[in-house]
């Protein structure tokens, strides 16, 4: 799941990526998790869920990036992923969860697939499959509507592949996140994986700006390392 850390008296969003049932009934051809190598270890990880990326230093209206993955997921349990997105847990109407994100995700039981995710007061989350992952890279973005206050919509390839979502309380609010995850499955695992994330900018003003890096997530047994202000890596440590 997702929580709200502090940092330095900023209260930094965690969002989340959640497994549901339509997701595990998706078949697709692409990466087929199969059997792994990887093993339980108590210093991979933390209970859960763990994530290596960055949130935006200030508040945003949108985040892009180019996903590729490096290496081909390793999920023994649970699933990987890598994604951008806004908002977090109980940042929603009366404390409620609210976000919007895309990426990549792989399953302990599955190929790797593209995805979207809602969460929104009254409808809880949903989460969207939109085909299995099988090129090279995906240029991914959110983006709140230039005409709409508060309303967002997904973006695959410059295209629009969501409805507009409402979100009350996101305008100029929140700040947007570029990271991959990990989910345990209930289990204590090393699930693996290696996502690069490129063209990583932000939404400032009704233009595409430059991503300032605020908070780093970086949980044991996962790197996250920055090539340039655009650009950084993913990844489980070897």
């Amino acid at each position: 799941m997702s929580y709200a850390a502090s940092s330095g008296g900023v209260r930094t969003e965690r969002a989340l990526f959640v497994v549901t049932v339509v997701a595990a009934t998706v078949l697709a051809s692409g990466w087929s998790a199969g059997p792994t190598r990887v093993t339980a270890s108590a210093g991979c990880g933390i209970a859960g869920y763990s994530y290596a990326g960055f949130q935006h230093a200030y508040q945003a209206q949108g985040i892009r990036a180019t996903l590729t993955p490096l290496e081909r997921p390793e999920v023994e349990s649970g699933h990987v992923a890598a994604w951008v997105g806004i908002g977090g847990r109980g940042l929603g109407t009366g404390g409620t969860d609210a976000w919007i994100q895309i990426g990549i995700s792989s399953f302990s039981d599955g190929p790797s697939q593209l995805f979207y995710e809602v969460s929104s007061y009254g409808t809880g989350v949903r989460y969207t499959p939109l085909g299995a992952s099988v090129r090279v890279r995906y240029r991914v973005a959110v983006r709140e509507l230039e005409t709409r206050r508060g309303w967002w919509r997904a973006w695959l390839d410059g295209k629009p592949v969501s409805a507009a979502v409402h979100l009350p309380g996101s305008s100029g609010r929140w700040r947007p996140i570029a990271t991959a995850e990990t989910w345990d499955g209930g289990r204590r695992v090393c699930n693996r994986f290696a996502y690069r994330f490129a063209a990583v900018a932000v939404v400032t003003r009704g233009s595409w700006s430059r991503f300032i890096v605020g908070y780093r997530f970086q949980d044991p047994g996962y790197r996250v390392v920055r090539a340039t202000n655009s650009m950084f890596v993913a990844r489980a440590v070897d």
